[in-house]
C-alpha cells in the first residue's frame, strides 16, 4: 500500500520503511516549539522530569508573542519565567521584544522550518508550516515537555483527504478565501485528525503567503496537519531563508485517502466567516447589512506582506469610517520594517488606521483590540468562538484582508468591489 506525504515523513522521522494511517509510532522532532502562554506549563512540567539540559537547544524555539510587550504583571511573570529558562538552557532560538514576531510567521521567515521536517508546537496552528512541505502539529504544553526533554514524541499515524486545487482565481481573492470555503465545506470536525493535502495544477495561482494561510487554518477544520507538495516556489522561499538542507517527500500514487475534493478557485468568491464558528461560511454576496465597529488586520493568518499590501491598496487614499477602529499588526519586525519601507505604514495611519507592534493582541482576546458587549469585528485572524476577541456577546467575523480593508471603509462587513 502506498504512503500519503504524511505518512512518508512520519516513517522516516520513526526509522521506519514504511506505515499506515492509525499505527501509533514514536518519532524524532526537528523542532519543538513554544510561545509565552504554553512554554510556562511545560517548563514546569519539565522540572518535575528531573532531567539535566534539553535534548538539543538548537532544535527549540520559544517565541514571546501572545502578550508580548507585556500587558500586565501576570504576562510579566510568564515571559520572565520562558527568559530564565532560555538563558539557563542556552535556547538559541528565543525571541522577545525587538526580535519577536507572531511565531507562526516568524519561524518560516528565520528559517527554522523547511521541507521534511516533523515540527511539534504548544499552539494549535503549529500546523502553518505544511505550507514548506513539513509535518507540523499543535500538541500540548506536557508533549512540548516531553519533546523538549527527549527529542521525540509519539504519533497516530493520521489517515488523509486529498483537495485537488484547479482553476485560476479572480482578483482579490486569496487563500484565506479558499479554507474559508474548504471549512464551509466540510465542517469544523471534517477532518478530525486527518492530514489534509494539497495538490493540483491550481496551486501555481497560490503565493507562498497564500499558502501559509491553508495550512494554518486546517485545525479550524479539525485536522492533524495540513501539507503543501514542495514546488519551484517552496524551493525558491526556503534557499531565500533558510541554510538548513530539506527533504522533499511525495505521496505514492496509490496512496489511500478518506475522501477526496477538487476546489475550482476561478468559482470562489470573497468569504465571510459569521459567529460563531469558522464553517458557518458566507459568500460576499450572502452576507447582508452587518454593520461593525473594529477591523483587524494581521495574526499568524494574515499578518504578512501579501495581506498588508492588500489591506494597503485598498486603503490607499481613503478614509476608514466615522466610528470604526482599525487595528493593523504586522506579524514580525521584518515584515514591519517592509512595510514601512514600502510606504504601507502611511498609507495605514492616513487612512485611520492605528499599526500596532508584532503580536497575536487581539486575536485571543490578550490586548490591542478587546471587543466589549455587543462589539462587532471584521477580522483576518482564524478563529470567531463565543468570546474569542473579548465579551462573551461580542461578535467576530472572519475574513480575508481583501474584505477587512473594505469593511473598514464601509463601516460594515464588504467586498473589496465595494469600494474599488
Amino acid at each position: 500500500m502506498g504512503m500519503t506525504m504524511t505518512q512518508k515523513i512520519l516513517a522516516a522521522h520513526a526509522g521506519l520503511d514504511s506505515v499506515s494511517a492509525g499505527q501509533l509510532i514514536e518519532a524524532d522532532l526537528d523542532l519543538v516549539l513554544g510561545n509565552d502562554i504554553t512554554s510556562p506549563v511545560a517548563i514546569h512540567e519539565i522540572n518535575k522530569m528531573k532531567v539535566e539540559g534539553v535534548f538539543n537547544k538548537d532544535k527549540i524555539a520559544l517565541v514571546m508573542d501572545h502578550f508580548a510587550p507585556n500587558k500586565d504583571i501576570k504576562s510579566a511573570e510568564h515571559c520572565k519565567c520562558v527568559r530564565e529558562f532560555a538563558c539557563k538552557n542556552e535556547i538559541t532560538n528565543y525571541f522577545d521584544v525587538g526580535k519577536m514576531g507572531i511565531e507562526h510567521a516568524l519561524l518560516p521567515e528565520q528559517g527554522l522550518t523547511v521541507a521534511g521536517d516533523v515540527i511539534i508546537g504548544a499552539d494549535s496552528h503549529t500546523c502553518t508550516y505544511g505550507a514548506l512541505g513539513a509535518f507540523s502539529t499543535g500538541v500540548g504544553s506536557t508533549d512540548m515537555a516531553a519533546g523538549m526533554a527527549t527529542g521525540k514524541a509519539w504519533f497516530k499515524v493520521p489517515s488523509a483527504i486529498k483537495f485537488n486545487i484547479v482553476g485560476k482565481p479572480a482578483e482579490w481573492i486569496s487563500g484565506k478565501d479558499v479554507i474559508l470555503h474548504i471549512i464551509g465545506m466540510i465542517g469544523v470536525d471534517g477532518a478530525l485528525y486527518k492530514s489534509m493535502e494539497f495538490v493540483g495544477e491550481g496551486l501555481k495561482y497560490l503565493s507562498m503567503d497564500d499558502r501559509f494561510t491553508i495550512a494554518n487554518m486546517a485545525i479550524e477544520a479539525g485536522g492533524k496537519n495540513g501539507i503543501f507538495p514542495v514546488d519551484d516556489l517552496t524551493r525558491e522561499y526556503m534557499k531565500e531563508h533558510s541554510k538548513r538542507p530539506f527533504t522533499e517527500y511525495e505521496a505514492d500514487s496509490d496512496a489511500e485517502y478518506d475522501e477526496e475534493y477538487t476546489i475550482d478557485l476561478s468559482t470562489l468568491k470573497s468569504t465571510v466567516s459569521f459567529p460563531h464558528l469558522p464553517d458557518n461560511t458566507r459568500t460576499i454576496d450572502e452576507v447582508g447589512d452587518v454593520k461593525i465597529d473594529q477591523v483587524v488586520i494581521g495574526s499568524c493568518t494574515n499578518g504578512r506582506m501579501d495581506d498588508l499590501r492588500i489591506a494597503a491598496k485598498i486603503l490607499e487614499g481613503k478614509k476608514v469610517a466615522d466610528g470604526i477602529r482599525v487595528i493593523v499588526i504586522p506579524a514580525t519586525q521584518k515584515i514591519y520594517l517592509q512595510a514601512m519601507e514600502e510606504g504601507l505604514l502611511k498609507t495605514f495611519i492616513e487612512a485611520g488606521a492605528i499599526v500596532s507592534t508584532p503580536t497575536c493582541g487581539p486575536c485571543l482576546g490578550g490586548y490591542m483590540g478587546v471587543l466589549a458587549e455587543g462589539e462587532r469585528c471584521v477580522s483576518t485572524t482564524n478563529r470567531n468562538f463565543v468570546g474569542r476577541m473579548g465579551h462573551v456577546d461580542s461578535e467576530v467575523y472572519l475574513a480575508s484582508p481583501a474584505v477587512a480593508a473594505a469593511s473598514a471603509i464601509t463601516g460594515k462587513i464588504s467586498g473589496p468591489k465595494d469600494v474599488m
